[in-house]
């Protein structure tokens, strides 16, 4: 990818569709070896990115996802556990074994589980992989310690077998549904960007990449019903991965147009909370559906 308009082809071709300034900042990620910090509501096509630029690169996906609790072990290695007490048990059932010879060989690379940061740190014939750090926002301070460590050396150290360097840094991507604030010290290793929703026309960009089957007319109802509905005061809006449910589902009900009793019986695609959906009961969803096409200009 040598130029801007190189990364929105590449990932246009991967059915990503991208402004300028995201594929400006991707192409400097590339470009500079530095670590992509992408932020924004869930459901934006933030992780989708990430896997648009591995297909696009011909990369191995290497996918991180944080959760509270995690700690740097489960994120680079565990130990085979269950492998080492059968090792244990033959050397014991065969009249024992020198203890240290056994030591040094319940802790080798035979009995060792590469958990993602390692796996990230392995050279690869195809090139450094892409390493996807999803939603980093839910891990806690420790953890994003370690990590300022581990993405500055682009190392990790086994106490049994030593530090490993990666002969070629990955290509790192981490994003953030802003639950809580990352803190400064990481976001200064890394290019930023938020990632908002996309505004009409490129939402049916994506939606007619995503969902070519679905007519120009439904899809137009579609992305303006869902515009529409984030001027709403919902507990969480639908995202752009809601959209392309809903165009999916609608066309598995052979739906040509939207109506409020379609909508209805449709709302578990684009809303995930009962209050959200109670909302929308009654009159509400013809109005926002009237509201809809009538923002809509004649196609």
């Amino acid at each position: 990818m040598q130029s801007i308009d190189a990364v929105t082809q590449a990932l246009a071709a991967q059915n990503y569709v991208c402004g300028r300034p995201l594929a400006t900042v991707v192409f400097l990620s590339l470009k500079l070896g530095r670590p992509l910090f992408l932020e924004g509501e869930a459901g934006t096509g933030k992780t989708e990115i990430a896997k648009a630029i591995a297909a696009s690169l011909g990369r191995r996906l290497i996918r991180l996802q944080c959760y509270e609790g995690l700690d740097a072990a489960s994120a680079v290695y565990e130990w085979n556990f269950a492998a080492q007490m059968v090792a244990i048990r033959a050397a014991e059932a065969e009249g024992g074994a020198d203890k240290e010879v056994l030591t040094k060989a319940l802790f080798s690379a035979d009995y060792l589980i590469e958990r993602p940061l390692l796996q990230a740190m392995r050279p690869d014939a195809a090139g450094a992989p892409v390493l996807l750090i999803d939603e980093l926002d839910r891990t806690d301070e420790p953890f994003e310690a370690f990590l300022l460590e581990a993405l500055s050396d682009f190392q990790v150290t086994i106490p049994e077998l030593g530090t490993i360097r990666a002969p070629e840094p990955p290509i790192v991507i981490l994003t953030s549904n802003r639950t809580r604030e990352v803190h400064d010290a990481l976001k200064r290793r890394c290019l930023y960007h938020w990632v908002d929703y996309p505004d009409f026309a490129r939402e049916m960009e994506i939606v007619t990449a995503r969902a070519p089957e679905a007519s120009h007319a439904l899809s137009r109802e579609v992305v303006a019903f869902v515009q529409k509905l984030r001027t709403e005061d919902l507990f969480k809006k639908p995202g752009v991965a809601e959209t392309i449910d809903w165009a999916k589902c609608l066309l598995a009900l052979d739906v040509v147009e939207l109506s409020p009793d379609v909508i209805a019986d449709t709302l578990g695609a684009i809303l995930k909370y009962q209050d959200d959906i109670q909302k929308l009961q009654g009159s509400e969803a013809k109005r926002l559906l009237d509201e809809a096409r009538a923002s809509l200009e004649p196609a």
